[in-house]
């Protein structure tokens, strides 16, 4: 165990990074899924950028390097196009 104030506060903060973290990157996952199963294009052109903008906050926050972003992003888009 940590024996230190500073570590015991590091390991505190790790907790409630990685907590927030978890909850963004599921959050994120599940409108991709959602946005994936769409069958109307109305409808997905409107979750789109809502989704985009979840991706871009994860690469921002290094939760998913920012190639995997814009691989991401670029699926999405084409996926929504061919709708």
């Amino acid at each position: 165990m940590a024996n230190h104030k500073s570590a015991l506060k590091r390991i505190r903060s790790n907790e409630a990074k990685r907590l927030r973290n978890k909850y963004q990157h599921k959050t994120t996952r599940n409108a991709i899924k959602k946005l994936r199963d769409m069958e109307k294009k109305k409808d997905a052109e409107k979750l789109f950028p809502t989704v985009v903008s979840m991706i871009d906050r994860l690469a921002k926050n290094n939760i998913i390097h920012d190639n995997k972003a814009a691989n991401l992003k670029s699926g999405l888009a084409k996926h929504v196009a061919s709708l």
